[in-house]
């Protein structure tokens, strides 16, 4: 920095986690710092214009609006929801349960289930938490399975380990290997060992064919495990239609190849199998994210060093009590969506069908919208019917930086600091990574004058809409969410602070006030904090602040039992709630392949979703919102690269370039997620510059049925050249 100039942005090479290693899309800081489309005042919907006004006025109408929403139609008739964005800021982590809260709204939303909601659930099944998901220990691996993730572009996707590229490197370069099945050749295919193409949308069906292999040859050895499980004769026999040559037909892989995957999967050391986005944004997400972890388990290594491991956050988890593991179990389903009865899990509902809360009649509409750092205008299935629905609220409130296609809708905007402008820590994305460490981020600039901090405008918002109006006492708000905190911890058997005084822990906690309270808070009761005395070496916030480069707290280690959190105290193989979609599955083998196209997404090095496409330097080069197809397919369709093709689902259609490879698979055609940024009221110069189509217009809305996730893969669609510019349109 240079005053409030920022001058270069590099990486920290003494950084104890990342040594320096950066992801392109860093650069982007200094132009979001510049960027003249970022909000830093609010705006206020005046006579159908979007205006800058005081943040006085911006929350007497945020109060004027969502009190009549809840007036008018109860408490569910405001919906809520919270994107990706937020998982990286402390505002939304640590305050958007208490607004969802004092909203007392059963209508949650979050870009979890067009994400990862099959892996969450999946894995609460098995151990009993939905962030109990063990991630593949890529510095101790010999044998690495790849599914549907390309972890060379996201740096790690529920695996938080910086330069991958270097970490797989690193497998090979150790004489180990690294397998990826996937229906492109990404740029962490080329980096592989082999890469093997599949038919979208039938990850399940390979996984069960290999584990159908380890048990008919007698591969299977879980080791110490078996005596902390439970369900394993149920998967041998769950297992036995899928043989090798049932599978091949549908999948696409030769059955000598599936069996000689499970074999070699089988002999390696320690190996590892690890599935993403591919697997979790299809028909059968959560069948295909469980059985990772059923292979991982067969093979014994699961919990086992270079194999598929717990991490062990410093905030937000328990102190291990080495002892077996109990807990209460997963339940879903406490309550469904109004209009299509959609099971409720982990306290949301799958965002595929909001768009139906708003405009479907009835008594418990949804009237009202909050949206925080999210874009499901963009980001949701069937985006069109979300986009019409719109029309139809009474208000809406969005907490972001930009006018966006879905922040264009909204009565109130309230811009939240720039990154540079917040303190940071990564209570998320800790929580999945390969070490355990821990790094405070202080902010290196100061918000314009009068922007209240993040978490403040979450509070304010609490506030009201707990009825206490625009212009309540947010420092007493903050005291009840640490006291929140404090209480439950000191009730907690084993907790470092069990039974004792919640005001001397108050005080201990000294004058730090929000973001920064609550994670000291968080990083003492932790695995590896002072325990609020004790522990005398153990880590505070205070201890963060004098190592500015972090602290590193030692590779993964085994935690089964005492991670496990089911109601027999086990890993459960075969929970009735995924079993029962196994049928499902079964019936699709032996189904005709009629050749049709199927639609997938792809990840982009310069890109995050929707949000980072407004920044010069993140879109400078040629066009990348475009439909790869494969040679064969573009000979056969008459497609040419370079021109234009039209793609259309039973939910809409759009037209975009042509880009002929043979990265992609025959059959396949695939459109990044998150483009389509010219919609009329949108403020983004650049991003309008290069606005591309968006792909969901394509997804009609199914899910993935145990968990309701959105399916945004291994969509069927036609596909035929075209003579007009990019556009899309929903049904």
């Amino acid at each position: 920095m240079r005053d409030d100039e920022v001058v270069s942005v590099r990486g920290d090479d003494d950084d104890v986690f990342s040594h320096g290693f950066l992801c392109p899309k860093s650069q982007g800081l200094r132009q979001l710092h510049d960027d003249p489309d970022r909000l830093t005042r609010p705006l206020v919907r005046r006579d159908g214009e979007l205006v800058e006004a005081t943040w006085e006025e911006a929350f007497e109408a945020v109060d004027r609006g969502l009190s009549a929403a809840l007036a008018d139609g109860g408490r569910d008739a405001v919906a809520v929801y919270i994107g990706n964005p937020g998982a990286h800021s402390l505002g939304p982590t640590l305050y958007g349960a208490p607004l969802i809260k004092a909203l007392g709204t059963k209508n949650v939303y979050t870009a979890s289930t067009v994400d990862q909601m099959p892996k969450q659930v999946s894995s609460a099944f098995m151990f009993g938490g939905g962030l109990s998901v063990p991630v593949p220990d890529v510095d101790r691996t010999d044998h690495l399975l790849i599914l549907g993730a390309n972890p060379l572009v996201s740096n790690g996707s529920l695996l938080t380990a910086p330069d991958m590229r270097g970490r797989l490197r690193g497998i090979r370069e150790r004489g180990g290997k690294v397998v990826v099945i996937d229906p492109r050749r990404s740029r962490t295919a080329k980096e592989a060992s082999e890469h093997h193409f599949i038919r979208p949308g039938t990850d399940a069906h390979l996984l069960f064919a290999i584990a159908n292999v380890l048990l008919a040859e007698g591969l299977a050895d879980p080791g110490r495990l078996s005596e902390y499980a439970v369900g394993a004769a149920e998967i041998k026999t769950l297992a036995r239609p899928f043989s090798a040559e049932a599978v091949a037909p549908v999948c696409g892989i030769e059955a000598d190849e599936i069996r000689r995957l499970a074999r070699e999967l089988a002999a390696a050391e320690r190996a590892a199998v690890y599935a993403r986005i591919g697997t979790t944004t299809q028909r059968f997400g959560t069948l295909s994210s469980w059985l990772v972890d059923v292979l991982n388990y067969l093979t014994g290594n699961l919990d086992r060093e270079g194999g598929a491991m717990f991490p062990l956050a410093a905030a937000g988890q328990r102190n291990s009590s080495g002892e077996g593991g109990s807990g209460k179990g997963f339940r879903m389903g406490r309550w469904g969506s109004r209009v299509s009865g959609r099971p409720e899990v982990f306290g949301e509902l799958p965002v595929v069908g909001l768009a139906e809360e708003i405009s479907t009649p009835g008594e418990g509409r949804v009237r009202a919208l909050v949206t925080i750092a999210g874009n499901p205008f963009v980001s949701t299935p069937n985006s069109g019917a979300l986009a019409a629905a719109a029309d139809e609220l009474d208000f809406m409130v969005s907490v972001d930086i930009y006018v966006n296609e879905t922040t264009r809708h909204a009565d109130v905007i309230l811009p939240a600091p720039e990154p540079l402008a917040k303190a940071h820590y990564d209570t998320a994305l800790y929580q999945l990574a390969v070490r355990s460490v821990a790094n405070w981020s202080a902010p290196v600039i100061e918000p314009p004058e009068g922007q209240p901090a993040e978490w403040e405008v979450m509070l304010r918002l609490a506030a009201i809409a707990a009825g206490q109006g625009p212009e309540a006492d947010i420092e007493a708000w903050d005291e009840l969410v640490i006291r929140t905190l404090i209480g439950r911890e000191v009730g907690l058997a084993g907790s470092p602070i069990a039974g004792r005084s919640p005001d001397e822990i108050l005080e201990a906690l000294g004058e730090r006030r929000g973001p920064e309270r609550l994670v000291d808070f968080m990083l003492r009761v932790g695995p590896f904090g002072d325990g609020f005395g004790a522990d005398p070496d153990g880590v505070t916030l205070e201890r963060l602040e004098a190592n500015p480069h972090g602290l590193d707290f030692g590779a993964m280690r085994a935690r089964i039992p005492e991670v496990l959190r089911t109601a027999s105290g086990k890993i459960e193989l075969a929970p009735e709630g995924i079993v029962a979609d196994v049928p499902r599955l079964e019936a699709e083998l032996g189904a005709h392949i009629n050749g049709d196209m199927v639609l997938i997404g792809r990840r982009q090095l310069r890109s995050n979703n929707s949000w980072m496409h407004n920044l010069p330097a993140l879109m400078k080069g040629k066009d990348r919102c475009t439909v790869q197809v494969n040679p064969v397919d573009a000979d056969r369709l008459g497609l040419a690269d370079g021109g234009h093709a039209r793609v259309s689902s039973t939910s809409g259609e759009l037209v975009a370039p042509v880009e002929v490879t043979d990265e992609i698979m025959p059959g396949v055609v695939s459109i990044p997620h998150g483009w389509g940024h010219d919609a009329p009221g949108v403020r983004l110069g650049v991003a309008s510059e290069h606005a591309g189509v968006n792909s969901n217009v394509l997804a009609p809305g199914d899910v993935d049925e145990p968990s309701g996730n959105a399916v945004l893969n291994g969509i069927p669609v036609e596909v035929v050249a075209a003579d007009r510019e990019p556009s899309a349109v929903g049904a």
